[in-house]
């Protein structure tokens, strides 16, 4: 590993692990000798110098970022939902979101900071701050002190990975003057808190693997440690965290198979504890700080609100003022009963026309009377819950409905018992068709078709059946399908309502239905006395487990078109922005975007890396060995680990199927700054050659000439940068306005700019 001061490695202990990030030379102990031609500088003078510019780079990376946070005034872009989760948060309001709460909490930490209470929700992009009290330059001031931070930890990665100055200047200055970077991290957005926490991963990890000669000494563990955490908050803030997790994780996967060579000295007991200590604070320690995260995010959330349909009923009876334990019911046989669909709120429903005779693909159907989803409220949803044989009158008062009965339902307008059988529903073929049939036949030849088991989506078997508070699949006896509906609207036949049809799929989320009223409720019905209730109580595991389950599917569920999305293969030539905010009347406008100039060269140079590692195994296969051992360490090792890291954060995205939008590729985006910054050193900068004089092992520092190639690289590379970064700097703080002429100026790839015209 190079020491950071003097860019060589220091070591006095005999080698014990192999490559690694940032490793390089021999390993014995090295004296540095000044050549005379060399024109060396004194490790004194170059740590000064890795601090001067990291000073610089630090105060220019809040410079940029706190520029004018107060503009624009107003609601931006996703501020609609992370502003809203915070005020929920200042409220004790429950709510949902499809990511962890780490970064959310963050915001909320802010506001109660300021004495702010969360009254505004921030409802729509344009809504003024000003107007409604909000404290907007506290709540964008956390991710911007966040994104500022990223551009030094960048520095000091390439820093501590033993890279000379330009080329950690490099990699610095390319996520310094990065006008999505700058863009993403000055607004109430999670991802300055995504990419800091995976900055400081990569960061920690490196630390601690120059540490690998010394293990389980205080330092080798208070950097594992830190690791650990920074991996937790990296996860704690968006689940594409995880792939944080998969670079560190195959770093540390070639670092034990490295220890598991018998050549390395371990017996397997030390080779063990190497294992568990990793194993300890890489997957332990940071699964512990998640799931402490979302005890807080309980404790901290016990009242009711928009979140709890999302819930199972038990989860909102643990929240204070629930409608369930306000209003919930029992629901007895021969209730006249509403059951509504718990995703899209349409209630079972029913009327006098039928099928028609085929549908548009020319498929037949039974010509039975209609049954379809109808989202207002209608006599027509109006259903009488019969048992499969009638109670004696004696007998029907007071007889709960209960988890796993088998039930009818009968439709009061029509007098028409609810029916599926084996004839495909008129949107999927797959699926069977819902209609009615008369009393007669329901208790006749069709009587099994007319059988409905009521399966409740969480609770016990026999636990009766409430109003609000029990959610269930109606699964038909007869061929085990569940009762379905789906938002598309069926064609004019069926008035546009929606189509209810037999799932075959009975575990998909989507089967759950549940009793909204009991209209036939008599005024002197024991049932309308409301007993005082207490919240109940749910073991943390159990909520956790829940909320886990309902975040997976709602975040795969998000496959719905956006204008603005995009495919990752656009990611790294920056073929497509996102329209954050625009003001008409000044023509200003926020559109989140890279520095084509950054993103553009540091895609180039990843193509570069992908060639070298190619013609240099072509070469060696040829018997060629064009490079030194040293150099050929660190471009595997070091710049190896970066590459690892972008194509982690990268590719993983080809097999997402959800909405994808251009900042996922930040993370990537840096990891590819990094790799930018070794391959100038690469290019420009020798390794230090290594000389046997006196019997000792001297450093001779490289060419003074290549390393002032290295310098106009690092400045040429600047100054392109920072132009570009201006150039696009009107679009990333929205301001000033551009005429269209500017507008179109800066459309290079056909950029969705607004006021070209």
């Amino acid at each position: 590993m190079f020491d950071s001061a003097a860019g060589v490695r220091q070591r006095g202990k005999k080698k014990s692990g192999g490559s690694g990030p940032g490793s390089g030379s021999e390993d014995e102990p090295l004296i540095r000798k000044p050549h005379v031609a060399a024109a060396y500088t004194p490790p004194i003078a170059l740590h000064r110098g890795y601090q001067v510019a990291l000073a610089v780079i630090t105060a220019l990376a809040f410079a940029t970022r706190f520029w004018n946070i107060g503009y624009p005034n107003q609601v931006v872009f996703d501020e609609v939902h992370f502003g809203k989760f915070a005020s929920y948060y200042l409220e004790r309001t429950y709510f949902f979101d499809v990511h962890p709460p780490f970064g959310k909490l963050l915001f909320a930490l802010m506001g109660w900071f300021v004495g702010y209470d969360g009254h505004f929700k921030f409802e729509n992009i344009g809504d003024s701050y000003i107007t409604n009290g909000v404290p907007y330059v506290a709540f964008r001031a956390m991710p911007a002190m966040l994104g500022a931070l990223t551009v030094p930890v960048v520095f000091l990665t390439m820093q501590e990975s033993g890279y000379s100055l330009p080329a950690a200047i490099t990699a610095a200055l390319l996520v310094l003057f990065d006008n999505a970077h700058i863009g993403q991290t000055r607004l109430i957005l999670l991802d300055a808190t995504l990419i800091l926490s995976m900055a400081c991963s990569l960061l920690c990890y490196i630390r601690f693997y120059k540490l690998r000669h010394d293990p389980f000494g205080r330092k080798w563990w208070k950097w594992l440690l830190l690791t650990g955490v920074s991996l937790s908050c990296v996860i704690s803030t968006k689940y594409v965290g995880v792939f944080t997790f998969v670079t560190i994780g195959g770093a540390v996967l070639i670092d034990l198979w490295n220890l598991l060579d018998v050549r390395r000295g371990l017996s397997l007991q030390t080779f063990g504890k190497h294992f568990m200590a990793r194993a300890f604070g890489l997957i332990i320690v940071p699964f512990m700080f998640y799931l402490f995260w979302f005890q807080v995010h309980f404790a901290i959330l016990y009242k009711s609100g928009p979140g709890d349909d999302f819930m199972s009923p038990a989860f909102q009876e643990t929240l204070a003022d629930n409608a369930l334990s306000l209003s919930s019911i029992d629901v007895h046989y021969y209730d006249t009963v509403q059951i509504r669909h718990k995703d899209t709120k349409a209630f079972l429903h029913s009327h006098r026309e039928n099928y028609p005779l085929r549908y548009e693909d020319g498929r037949v159907s039974s010509q039975g009377q209609q049954v379809t989803g109808y989202p207002f409220n209608d006599t027509n949803n109006h259903w009488v819950i019969m048992p499969p044989a009638p109670f004696p009158d004696s007998q029907r008062l007071n007889r709960p409905v209960r988890n796993g009965d088998v039930i009818k339902l009968h439709h009061v307008q029509t007098n028409t018992d609810l029916l599926s059988h084996d004839v495909a529903s008129p949107y999927y073929p797959t699926n069977q068709e819902f209609t009615t049939v008369s009393m007669d036949k329901s208790y006749g030849d069709r009587h099994n078709d007319t059988l409905f088991e009521i399966k409740f989506d969480h609770g016990k078997a026999g636990q009766d059946l409430k109003t609000l508070a029990a959610h269930f699949k109606l699964l038909h006896v007869p061929s085990k399908v569940a009762m379905w509906t789906h938002s598309k609207p069926l064609p004019e036949w069926a008035f546009k309502q929606q189509e209810i049809n037999g799932n075959k799929n009975v575990a998909q989320t989507s089967n759950i239905w549940f009793i909204e009223d009991i209209p036939s409720l008599a005024a002197g019905d024991a049932r309308n006395t409301k007993e005082e209730r207490k919240v109940k109580h749910l073991s943390f595991f159990r909520k956790y487990f829940e909320l886990q389950r309902a975040m997976f599917h709602h975040n795969n569920a998000l496959t719905s078109s956006h204008p603005y999305a995009s495919q990752p293969i656009q990611w790294p030539f920056l073929l497509r922005g996102v329209s954050f905010w625009t003001k008409n009347d000044t023509r200003e406008q926020i559109y989140f975007l890279g520095n084509p100039i950054g993103w553009w060269l540091a895609s180039s140079l990843l193509a570069v890396l992908a060639g070298i590692y190619g013609a240099d195994l072509i070469t060696q296969r040829r018997g060629i060995d064009a490079l030194d051992r040293r150099t050929r360490s660190k471009l595997y090792n070091s710049t190896g680990f970066f590459f690892l890291a972008w194509a982690s954060h990268y590719f993983p995205f080809f097999l997402m199927g959800r909405q994808l939008f251009l900042h996922h590729y930040l993370p990537a985006h840096l990891a590819s700054a990094l790799v930018t910054g070794a391959l100038v050193e690469f290019i420009f900068c020798p390794e230090d050659s290594v000389e046997i004089r006196d019997g000792k092992k001297v450093v001779v520092p490289g060419n003074k000439q290549a390393y002032i190639g290295a310098w106009v690289a690092t400045g040429v590379i600047g100054a392109i940068v920072l132009g570009g970064f201006l150039f696009y700097a009107p679009l990333t703080y929205g301001t000033p306005g551009l005429t269209p002429d500017q507008v179109l100026a800066r459309k290079w790839l056909g950029y969705e700019l607004h006021f070209a015209k």
